[in-house]
């Protein structure tokens, strides 16, 4: 097997055995990223030097013995530019911040390099993580490695297209609606939310801070319990990190291994099938993947989520009210880009924020603002948030009779670049089946499931209650197994 088609799982063996270098893996990342990454566009930033001097310190490690100590050395990974990187640019794909260099790391990032990671580059995004196809992003439109001509989802969209095509081992994303499960679906790769507070969000660049949440993107399942064990834990300098227990996700694989899934009960709700505009091949791709689970000993009941003819329009204003907080920073003042034309700061904030931010993020801001302003802050962000408090009531009692909730990830197959781009509403709908997860700050996973008829991926999202990533991974663990779409990466 070719050294980048490897897993985490199957690179931290060969490195062990000393079958093949850190510096010939991190090479063969480079090399691939080199060849592919002009025509996808995955990557925004390539840190060539520091991945390589990194790579040459892991082999001197593994030489003196510490692989065994530390899961993630030598191992090459990516980063979406919204996470910071002491010395390293994190742009957000935004022109605003197309120069900032962090002084410090996120503490995913610190946790990554303290197990031995090798950061090969940050991946492209819609801008400040605002979209769902990666068209949003201010230098480069990323392309589905399957098929060039459609996304690759968004807004982790480079960091599923760069594990697709094999240009790392493994990446993560964020998700606030379903940024990191959408474009896993639409990439034919594993990828995981976690629990609300589960992963601290320290070094983040926020868009909705009481929505986003930091998780892998993977080749497979197993890869994605192995980066949850490095990423997860209280963090005091993040005040909604949950101070709880941190389990070895590893184990949700040894419990299917050794009890299967039989005796669980998996919830499907019979709002999300009855809403229109679902693609034929994603609904036979559920179905079949019922049965799967089915044969698995997972017995299949309905559930109601009442809420769900709501949960775009309460996300939507949530979202964005937060943005345009959280975003108000980027004002040309402190760092970032600056327009020197204006005449007076008034002018300077007006023509800084118009030539910075892209006209998705715009929008949003805009949205965000007029949701929060005098006169409309009960009607809209206050509803909104009462919205919020129902849907993950009507999830809290869904689990009372079940240990699952499963959904089909997206509505379709990954849609052809500039489909939707200029019809915000549909593009806002693909994220149907995502976005309450997040707003009920629940774990969920997206698991290949099977191939549309024009030959894109489709994926199966299996949902867990609070802080259960545990039997999220075990029924999702169990699911690749029987289904065999592992292996099953684009031809390119």
């Amino acid at each position: 097997m070719d050294l980048h088609e490897l897993t985490i799982e199957q690179a931290k063996k060969g490195l062990e055995k000393k079958e093949f270098s850190s510096v010939d893996l991190v090479n063969a990342m480079l090399d691939r990223i080199d060849r592919l990454d002009g025509d996808i566009g995955a990557f925004i930033t390539v840190d060539r030097d520091g991945a390589q001097n990194r790579a040459k310190e892991a082999d001197i490690r593994i030489s003196n013995g510490e692989a065994s100590k530390l899961p993630l050395l030598g191992i090459p990974l990516a980063l979406k530019d919204l996470l910071c990187t002491k010395g390293v640019k994190t742009t957000c794909a935004s022109k605003i911040l197309e120069n900032f260099v962090p002084q410090y790391d996120a503490t995913v990032v610190s946790m990554l390099k303290d197990a031995g990671a090798v950061i090969v580059g940050k991946t492209n995004l819609d801008e400040f993580a605002m979209g769902s196809s990666t068209e949003n992003s201010g230098f480069h439109i990323t392309k589905n490695p399957w098929n060039k001509e459609h996304v690759p989802g968004g807004s982790s969209g480079g960091s599923a297209a760069a594990v697709a095509a094999r240009m790392c081992t493994a990446a993560l994303g964020t998700d606030t609606g379903g940024s990191i499960r959408q474009p896993a679906s639409h990439c034919g790769v594993v990828g995981i939310k976690p629990t609300y507070g589960r992963v601290s969000r320290y070094g983040l660049v926020s868009y909705a801070s009481s929505l986003d949440q930091i998780g892998p993107i993977t080749k497979d399942v197993t890869d994605s319990a192995i980066l949850l064990n490095v990423i997860c834990g209280h963090d005091p300098l993040d005040s909604t990190s949950a101070n709880i227990e941190t389990p070895d996700f590893t184990q949700a694989i040894t419990k299917f291994k050794t009890d299967g899934l039989k005796g669980m009960k998996a919830g499907i709700p019979k709002e999300f099938l009855s809403l229109k505009g679902l693609d034929p091949d994603v609904e036979a791709a559920f179905n079949n993947s019922k049965k799967i689970l089915q044969n698995l000993g997972v017995e299949m009941i309905e559930v109601s989520l009442p809420q769900t003819d709501y949960a775009v329009a309460a996300y939507y204003v949530i979202a964005p009210s937060e943005a345009s907080s959280n975003l108000a920073r980027f004002d040309g003042v402190r760092y970032g880009f600056r327009d020197r034309s204006a005449d007076n700061i008034i002018d300077m904030y007006k023509k800084t924020k118009s030539k910075g931010f892209g006209a998705e993020v715009q929008r949003r801001i805009i949205t965000g603002t007029y949701a929060l302003s005098a006169g409309y802050y009960d009607a809209y962000y206050g509803r909104a948030t009462r919205v919020r408090a129902m849907i993950r009531d009507d999830f809290d009692r869904a689990f009372e009779s079940c240990d699952l909730i499963i959904s089909p990830v997206a509505p379709t197959p990954a849609f052809k670049i500039g489909e939707n781009v200029d019809d915000p509403l549909t593009m806002y709908l693909t994220d149907i089946f995502t976005l309450s997860t997040n707003m009920a700050g629940l774990p969920g996973i997206s698991v290949p499931c099977s191939i549309s008829s024009n030959g894109l991926p489709i994926g199966l999202q299996i949902m867990a209650k609070r802080f259960d990533e545990i039997s999220l991974i075990k029924a999702g663990y169990g699911f690749e197994q029987s289904l065999g779409l592992k292996e099953r990466f684009p031809n390119i």
